[in-house]
C-alpha cells in the first residue's frame, strides 16, 4: 500500500450510497461499470475516499469516465427514423373494426 497516501481512507459502498443519498446497488453499478474504481477484498468493497471525491467533483456520467461518456441508442436508431403509423386515423380515413 505504499502507492496510497496514508491519508487516504477507505469508504464501503453503504458509506458511499449514503453520503449520495442514493441507494446502494446504484453504487454498486458505477463500480461494475468502471465508473467507480473499487479495491476487491474477498466478497468485501472499498472505494478510495480519493476517488469518490473524484467522482463528486467531475460529477458522474454512466458509463464511463466522466470525458468519454458513452451514449445509448434512441428512439431515431430503434425505429431508423422511419414513421410507423398513426395512432388515431383521421376524419377522411375509416377505422378498422367490426
Amino acid at each position: 500500500m505504499d502507492h496510497i497516501a496514508r491519508e487516504d481512507s477507505f469508504l464501503t459502498v453503504a458509506e458511499v450510497a449514503e453520503m449520495l443519498k442514493l441507494n446502494e446497488q446504484t453504487v454498486r453499478n458505477w463500480i461494475d461499470q468502471g465508473s467507480l474504481p473499487a479495491v476487491r477484498v474477498g466478497r468485501r468493497v472499498r472505494i478510495l475516499r480519493s476517488d469518490f471525491d473524484r467522482l463528486v467533483e467531475d460529477g458522474y456520467q454512466p458509463g464511463g469516465s466522466p470525458t468519454a461518456r458513452d451514449v445509448g441508442p434512441s428512439a431515431e436508431d430503434f425505429w431508423g427514423g422511419e414513421p410507423v403509423g398513426r395512432a388515431d386515423p383521421g376524419p377522411d380515413e375509416e377505422e378498422d373494426g367490426p
